[in-house]
């Protein structure tokens, strides 16, 4: 079987994107999605994205980790998927999208896009560390020194001793001159990613909750480059969520599996 995939990247964290709008690709095979995301012996990327056709909206996202299992929401690779809708022709500078944790809106200018992501209500608050779902589950613990962080060591233990096998994934956070430096380690990948944009959201959003910042636009550094986070407080929660930032196409190949 011959396969046309495109390649995107969103601050590092990279994507395989096919056009499954024929609904021709065998979605059901995990060996085959962990191949073209192995860095060795296939494409190489930290997940893979379809593009579906949806009855009522623009465009159906289909998300699967790295290992090859369908997955929680990808922040990144949802704005990636907004720029290869766009390169497709699918939409214009705006979009409304069905994605697993539900409705998203979206606008895209140039190669930056901006994406709304899920409201966020409960977010736990424990004497080192916070949690909160932003489409995914979040750890996020402020450390002293995140240049030099063993993300990897440290994440795994965290992702697997403190959430056990359904896991979380585990940002560590350092505050800058401007904003955030964020590192996180990823399930799924099951290792530090450049980028996570659901972690990224989590981040912002845990700051200002433990009163670390009073700011409602937040930028964050992470490995890969710059994203940029934005939302309303209210009695209910965090509203308006935005996550902006770069989304790239890197290449079009074919694959034969």
């Amino acid at each position: 079987m011959q396969i046309t995939f495109y390649k995107y990247q969103g601050t590092g964290n990279d994507f395989v994107m096919i056009d499954n709008r024929s609904l021709s690709f065998p979605k059901e095979d995990t060996k085959l999605i962990n191949k073209l995301c192995d860095r060795k012996f296939g494409v190489g990327a930290d997940g893979l994205i379809l593009l579906e056709n949806d009855e009522e909206l623009d465009f159906k996202m289909v998300y699967y980790n790295a290992d090859g299992n369908e997955s929680t929401m990808c922040g990144n690779g949802g704005r990636c998927l907004v720029a290869f809708a766009n390169f497709l022709g699918v939409i214009k500078e705006k979009t409304t999208f069905n994605a697993v944790d539900g409705l998203h809106n979206a606008t895209i200018n140039a190669d930056i896009v901006s994406l709304q992501m899920i409201d966020v209500e409960n977010i736990k608050e424990k004497e080192n560390y916070s949690f909160l779902n932003t489409g995914s589950p979040h750890h996020v613990q402020l450390v002293d020194d995140v240049t030099n962080f063993d993300v990897f060591t440290e994440g795994k233990k965290i992702r697997y001793g403190l959430y056990g096998e359904a896991g979380s994934n585990v940002n560590f956070v350092a505050k800058n001159d401007n904003g955030y430096t964020v590192r996180t380690y990823e399930r799924g990948v099951e290792d530090e990613t450049l980028s996570c944009g659901t972690g990224v959201t989590a981040v912002a959003i845990a700051m200002h909750k433990s009163k670390n910042t009073n700011l409602t636009t937040i930028p964050i550094k992470v490995m890969g480059g710059n994203l940029e986070i934005s939302f309303t407080v209210d009695k209910d929660g965090y509203k308006n969520v935005f996550l902006t930032g770069p989304a790239k196409q890197v290449f079009k190949g074919e694959i034969v599996c």
